[in-house]
């Protein structure tokens, strides 16, 4: 495959910090790139996903699908020549015991809300 048809991605964290960049091929899919991101999340973080299902990508507002792969989900795969796409890290925490058994809360950390 070509350089040219690699798509140079980083991940922004909800404190502004990065995760990459690094360059990916269009087939890659979302649910591999999560798993990317949780290898490399910071240790030092307070909040810290577990499964790829606590993380959310979101680029260009919209919240891409795990069994997508990047040119699936209409990401300007070399639209930009030598431009990094920057894709926003959203985690999805259960909450502690507030929910008295109710279904499960999230934090969406990224966007600093609560859902009940």
């Amino acid at each position: 495959m070509a350089g040219e048809d690699l798509v140079e991605l980083k991940f922004r964290l909800a404190d502004g910090t990065d995760i990459g960049p690094t360059k990916y091929t269009p087939d890659t899919t979302i649910a591999s790139l999560k798993e990317k991101i949780l290898a490399q999340w910071p240790k030092d973080k307070e909040n810290c996903p577990k499964t790829i299902q606590d993380v959310k990508l979101i680029n260009a507002g919209k919240i891409l699908e795990n069994n997508k792969t990047l040119a699936e989900s209409t990401l300007p795969v070399g639209e930009l020549p030598g431009g990094v796409i920057t894709m926003h890290v959203v985690l999805r925490l259960p909450l502690s015991d507030k929910n008295n058994g109710k279904s499960p809360a999230y934090l969406f950390d990224s966007l600093h809300m609560k859902v009940a």
